[in-house]
């Protein structure tokens, strides 16, 4: 059975948005992680102050995708989060307590109580940034299906090498994204130790791309069965390459923000390339290939799809005009004055 052309559109627009939240929410994610690695306090109260305005704007494209999924295949919602319930309950813990940790850190002027909330913003942010990763190698390996399409593991089984791998490359993509960000935000000192640690993440970034790639040829074959025939994941394979190569030069030459927009690229490119590598399957069944959940039987019906399209429509170009309104107000380096968090 081949896909309709609604059901097509919406596996690309969910793709698109988790591409977005990725790439906007990857590098907050990252600076979270990077301000658990500071210990002066001045330069933590930077981190929090340089993703505060935009952190939410940029968490809609995670409740749109979660949205988009639950009504345009809601086989594959029901799955995902029964089967990663334990996973999923820690990611949403790690977003909750980090935008708790920005509001909470100012209301009382003590070091040990400021302390404690940049920690809790900094493993805020881990969790996801590792476990979402993980969560993506997990649906890229396969999990165990029954023939109602419910998942047949356990929490451990989700603890596989190829998906903790994934986890990690997700890790470091976010971190080295966040580093580049911050590094555009900040002078002196601190902003050449951010653009260091740009520069080592990227050779992480490269190291586990390259082993996650070789271990899913032995542990996730279906992946790259279609490699030879589908165009376009080699030319999504030599874009990644290109960017890739090309991201130590702009960080050398100490320009972030150009370094950011490849790193977003390559950001865009790696999740798409996973996305082409999966069509038409959501969720394969690694027990059973039939078994898999794919955009055909998984789908809603032809007038759901069709509605929320009119829908998105409406609602996908409010929700980019106003995160291009809010990076455009809050651009430029950071100052910290009485009202900053």
């Amino acid at each position: 059975m081949e896909p309709t052309w609604l059901q097509f559109i919406w596996y690309f627009l969910f793709v698109v948005l988790i591409i977005g939240y990725s790439v906007l929410d990857g590098f907050d994610l990252g600076v979270g992680v990077l301000s658990l690695f500071n210990g002066n306090a001045k330069e933590r109260r930077l981190y929090i102050n340089a993703v505060a305005p935009v952190w939410d704007g940029n968490e809609v494209w995670l409740l749109t995708g979660g949205g988009a999924l639950f009504a345009a295949f809601p086989a594959v919602y029901a799955t995902v989060f029964s089967g990663f319930y334990l996973a999923l309950m820690l990611v949403l813990l790690g977003l909750i307590a980090r935008a708790v940790s920005m509001e909470f850190r100012s209301k009382v002027d003590s070091p040990r109580w400021q302390a404690l909330w940049d920690r809790v913003f900094g493993i805020g942010s881990l969790l996801p940034a590792l476990l979402f990763g993980v969560a993506v190698g997990n649906l890229l390996r396969g999990i165990p299906l029954t023939a109602d399409g419910e998942f047949a593991g356990n929490f451990l089984g989700l603890l596989n090498p190829f998906s903790l791998l994934v986890g990690m490359l997700s890790l470091t993509m976010f971190v080295t994204h966040g580093a580049l960000f911050m590094a555009g935000k900040t002078a002196g000192s601190l902003r050449d130790r951010l653009l260091r640690t740009a520069s080592q993440g990227w050779s992480a970034w490269v190291l586990l791309l390259v082993a996650a790639n070789l271990y899913g040829l032995f542990d996730a074959p279906h992946l790259f069965a279609g490699a030879y025939s589908n165009p376009w994941l080699w030319v999504l394979f030599f874009a990644l390459l290109i960017a890739l190569i090309y991201l130590p030069v702009p960080i050398r030459l100490q320009k972030p923000g150009r370094a950011l927009m490849i790193s977003a690229g390559a950001i865009v490119v790696t999740i798409a390339q996973a996305a082409t590598a999966l069509y038409p399957r959501l969720v394969p069944a690694r027990n059973a290939e039939e078994l898999s959940l794919t955009i055909m039987n998984a789908s809603s019906s032809p007038r759901t799809l069709s509605t929320m399209l009119v829908i998105a429509l409406i609602g996908m170009p409010l929700v980019i005009a106003y995160t291009i309104f809010i990076y455009r107000v809050f651009k430029g380096r950071l100052v910290l004055d009485e009202y900053s968090y």
